[in-house]
């Protein structure tokens, strides 16, 4: 699965305001690291994140998949579905996240970058509004980056939109957010053929592949985290 290269995988548990159930990936002589931002009503247990994590550790980077919201907070949006919407709270918790990478031992000194689906592109752009220093990278699949609202202006790091071609709705919203988004750096990226999950013969690689060669071009270089 991983080729030659050795990767230590592990359940984690991420301390923040609330503690959270999370699966670390570190490869040897990892470059960067990728946390996951989860869509509506998904976890760290989706097989879409799981295929591209696996992509991105082959690629040298490691990847945090977390769950966002504690198992309470689960079966409670399982009735209401109001938490998966709540794009600050996702934020905050992402944020919690990343400080966590950097106070591990087997992240601190790399660079960062956020992988969001649906709902969770949102909060990714929110989240890397608030952590310029830390977030090297974004990239968004089928995601709602236009949830980002005010924040979009506010984010600096390279950021690439990910989009079904067959998903017109989402296309709309992804188009007008890049328009606003602040990365100097940014780019649109329509999958032909593809639904919102990708779900077609090989379109979910084709999403792993260019999520790989956005993280390693722009993560790779960056300064590593002093201290």
């Amino acid at each position: 699965m991983y080729g030659t290269r050795g990767v230590d995988e592990r359940p984690v548990r991420v301390a923040g305001s609330v503690t959270l159930e999370g699966d670390l990936a570190v490869p040897d002589d990892a470059t960067g690291v990728v946390l996951f931002a989860h869509g509506s009503g998904s976890s760290r247990h989706s097989p879409r994140n799981r295929h591209v994590a696996s992509r991105l550790q082959e690629s040298g980077l490691a990847t945090l998949l977390v769950d966002l919201l504690t198992e309470r907070e689960e079966a409670e949006d399982r009735h209401t579905g109001h938490l998966r919407f709540d794009i600050g709270l996702l934020a905050e918790r992402l944020i919690g996240a990343t400080d966590w990478l950097g106070q591990d031992h087997r992240t601190a000194d790399l660079p960062v970058g956020y992988f969001g689906a649906s709902t969770g592109g949102g909060a990714a752009l929110v989240a890397a509004a608030r952590r310029l220093d830390r977030v090297g990278a974004v990239v968004s699949r089928g995601g709602r980056p236009d949830l980002a609202g005010d924040a979009l202006p506010l984010v600096r790091a390279p950021t690439l939109l990910i989009v079904g071609g067959d998903d017109t709705p989402v296309i709309g919203l992804n188009e007008s957010a890049l328009a606003r988004l602040g990365s100097p750096v940014k780019r649109l990226e329509i999958v032909p053929g593809a639904s919102h999950l990708f779900e077609e013969p090989g379109k979910l690689g084709e999403v792993a592949r260019l999520a790989a060669d956005w993280f390693t071009r722009h993560l790779a270089g960056l300064e590593k985290k002093e201290g």
